[in-house]
């Protein structure tokens, strides 16, 4: 069954004209089933604060919703439904730091699978941001705060924007939470850990519905592309010196 098919069931179980209302629903619909909670719970973070994030760069259309359809792939049957909540967000008055509270209650734990979460709903939030093309400075501050909100450290926050807006020039040991120091088969570990941390069925494990798997594909790119220059590097730093024949 899809993550929309259940959205669209829950939002019509519940009465709910604010986004805390939304929240406190998703604990107590859900209650006694975490697989279907975590994942209502994810999505209903996304839409609630991709809506935000449309208003940190001054501008807020229709384009914005369907930035995100074309991102994740809502269903044309199941559009309505994401549209509700999305409208929902974009017209409640609180500030998205309140947002970003009521989302950490949602996942509250400071257990890895928990802020793994967090750090999806984060990776899922810059794939809208860029969606058009470009991350605004103003959106880039609003996922700082985000992050920040959720407990990261700079080095998580830096971590995460370096997959999605350094291109060819970031730092691949930054992406890789790699020190440059380490010897080759160190970093290859390293390298082959954040593949299998970063595996869509690890993302599906810990409750990111199927939908949004393409944070996991986009992620691997970023971490195959990081090791592909760390491994040109230490080719050239290896290579034996060619000597002139006198």
């Amino acid at each position: 069954m899809s993550i929309w098919t259940d959205i669209g069931r829950f939002l019509s179980s519940v009465a709910a004209d604010a986004f805390s209302a939304v929240v406190e629903a998703v604990r107590t619909v859900f209650e006694g089933n975490e697989e279907t909670r975590k994942k209502v719970g994810f999505s209903v973070a996304i839409i609630a604060l991709s809506a935000k994030m449309a208003k940190a760069d001054g501008v807020v259309t229709e384009a914005e919703v369907a930035a995100f359809q074309e991102v994740f792939q809502v269903p044309p049957e199941e559009f309505n439904n994401v549209a509700r909540l999305y409208n929902l967000a974009k017209q409640d008055v609180a500030g998205y730091h309140a947002y970003a509270s009521q989302v950490r209650s949602m996942f509250p734990s400071d257990d890895t699978t928990d802020l793994e979460v967090l750090h999806d709903v984060v990776d899922a939030l810059f794939h809208i941001a860029k969606a058009d093309g470009l991350i605004h400075e103003n959106e880039l501050l609003f996922l700082e705060d985000i992050a920040i909100a959720f407990g990261f450290t700079p080095e998580m926050f830096d971590r995460i924007k370096a997959r999605h807006t350094g291109s060819g020039d970031a730092d691949p040991y930054l992406i890789l939470d790699a020190d440059p120091n380490w010897d080759y088969e160190r970093l290859k570990l390293q390298y082959r850990k954040r593949v299998m941390e970063s595996h869509p069925d690890r993302l599906i494990a810990r409750g990111v519905p199927q939908e949004f798997v393409v944070i996991a594909n986009d992620r691997l790119a970023a971490i195959n592309t990081a090791w592909e220059a760390i491994e040109t590097r230490h080719a050239s730093t290896n290579s034996p010196e060619v000597i002139s024949a006198s």
